[in-house]
């Protein structure tokens, strides 16, 4: 079956791609607003795309009526948010951040997230999080009023104790790997891992 995807409305597009292009790592977004209220919010259009420089992507969703969420708000005023990184156990908290409070109430304190500082941007980090990428903004693309594309670069990587081998720079997940966003409400766990390594080129 071929699907025009130019021939659907925006909101089935997004359902068919979200349900296609699975599993996608979460984003919890942080941000200062201008009072200095902490915003923290999900975002499951999300990935690194690089190294040098360190890439992050954010695919930003505005409102119904066109105008921007407060994270975008937030990061166009400052130039900085935070990605934490969301393990299972944090799933339904993170879930309750994406509620619609307003701007002046902060997600972390309405529903009882502690955050800790950051060492090299303004915004903090939620202190629950296993790690944490703090960054930069770098430019933003709109393509409709509904979604820009921001891109950012991480300037600094926090984890938490263990989680990171000094010796190896590799990360110990021991299990505990990153939440997998599917479709709609639907998340998953990360259980069967199996290595497949390149092999070299067939001879000919």
């Amino acid at each position: 079956m071929d699907t025009d995807l130019l021939s659907l409305d925006p909101r089935t597009v997004y359902k068919l791609l979200c349900a296609v292009a699975v599993p996608r790592p979460t984003a919890w977004v942080t941000t200062l607003g201008e009072d200095g209220t902490v915003n923290a919010a999900p975002y499951s259009f999300f990935n690194i795309f690089g190294e040098r420089p360190a890439l992050v992507v954010l695919g930003l969703q505005h409102r119904e009526d066109g105008t921007p969420k407060d994270t975008t708000r937030n990061i166009t005023r400052t130039g900085e948010f935070v990605v934490n990184i969301v393990t299972p156990e944090l799933k339904d908290i993170m879930v309750e951040t994406a509620a619609a409070y307003p701007p002046e109430r902060g997600e972390p304190e309405a529903v009882g997230l502690d955050v800790a500082p950051s060492s090299q941007v303004a915004p903090p980090r939620l202190a629950a999080a296993p790690a944490a990428l703090e960054c930069r903004k770098l430019t933003s693309l709109s393509f409709s009023a509904q979604r820009d594309l921001l891109i950012g670069e991480a300037v600094a990587l926090h984890t938490r104790d263990g989680l990171l081998d000094p010796e190896t720079m590799r990360i110990e997940w021991e299990g505990q790997f990153p939440l997998a966003r599917l479709f709609g409400d639907r998340y998953a766990r990360l259980v069967e891992i199996e290595p497949a390594p390149i092999p070299a080129p067939k001879p000919l």
